[in-house]
């Protein structure tokens, strides 16, 4: 009978440890792939943010207007190149 009881006791005890970790790889998984979801976001945002600042520098440089350009600690005046050949 003791020896019954002591192999449902293990039984149980390995049934709780196995929900336990299966829990943990789950959470695991979740965390993770929510990650993943706002890396992408932020990635998203990144290229948006570009694209913007691409179409304002082309806008301006079109208007045949120096645009300064700063880089860290250097500066650039960019000039449309047609704006270079007009008579």
């Amino acid at each position: 009978m003791k020896k019954q009881n002591n192999q449902k006791t293990i039984v149980m005890i390995l049934a709780i440890l196995l929900v336990l970790a299966v829990g943990y790889i789950a959470v695991n998984k979740y965390i993770g792939l929510k990650q993943k979801q706002q890396i992408s976001i932020y990635q998203q945002g990144m290229q948006a943010g570009y694209r913007q600042a691409i179409i304002q520098l082309i806008q301006q440089a079109s208007t045949c207007q120096q645009v300064p350009v700063y880089i860290e600690n250097q500066t650039i005046n960019l000039i449309a190149v047609g704006c270079l050949q007009r008579p």
